[in-house]
């Protein structure tokens, strides 16, 4: 496949903590539209693989880039644009804030992108099943619905590249199949998902 489409490519990177090598010489292409899991034990550097992919960590040796553009060689403020405008993220942790209706949490994420609007974040909430749960807290969420709302506010603004750690790792099967149905669905419409998981469901529909 030629480099254009190559939304992602790592090269010969490693993350290393002292004696630690927690990415050790990794090289990686991601085509644009891919759905990819990500499968290890504990500890084998998983999460430390995304945060270099997501912009929040860079590499000790060996370069990352998206869309073309060497994450090494742009400044702060470039790096926090790549992030919010090409990049959703979905973890195990909900991360939501607990006083704040689920459509103010998906707002949340726009206020980072400068523009809070609330006809949007209902959209992206309707997207994800949940417009009639919009002013509910996330104490009266499940668990389920909770991760429903981190993918709505994933979702804001359009990403490329949804980056998903341990999306369903705190749910039941029915709402495991719930996420994974909004993630095939994000896929079939050309979102490049990159999933670290260790369950074999969520890693079969990769």
């Amino acid at each position: 496949m030629d480099n254009e489409h190559m939304l992602l490519e790592l090269d010969h990177i490693s993350k290393i903590y002292g004696d630690l090598h927690a990415v050790d010489d990794l090289s990686l292409t991601v085509p644009q539209g891919q759905w990819l899991a990500i499968v290890g034990s504990s500890g084998s550097g998983k999460t430390t693989l995304m945060n270099m992919i997501g912009c929040m960590d860079t590499p000790s040796k060996g370069s990352v880039m998206l869309e073309g553009r060497r994450l090494e060689d742009l400044n702060a403020r470039q790096l926090a644009d790549v992030r919010k405008n090409m990049i959703g993220l979905v973890f195990q942790k909900f991360y939501l804030v607990p006083h704040l209706t689920a459509v103010e949490n998906v707002m949340v994420a726009q206020y980072y992108h400068s523009v809070v609007d609330e006809k949007q974040a209902m959209e992206a909430l309707e997207r994800v099943g949940l417009k009639e749960r919009a002013h509910h807290l996330p104490g009266q969420l499940s668990g389920g619905e909770q991760q429903r709302v981190c993918i709505a506010r994933a979702l804001i603004n359009c990403p490329k590249l949804i980056l998903a750690d341990e999306p369903t790792g705190n749910l039941d099967e029915r709402n495991e199949k719930i996420v994974l149905d909004l993630f095939r669905q994000l896929h079939e419409q050309g979102t490049t998902i990159i999933v670290v998981t260790h369950d074999a469901l969520v890693a079969s529909c990769a």
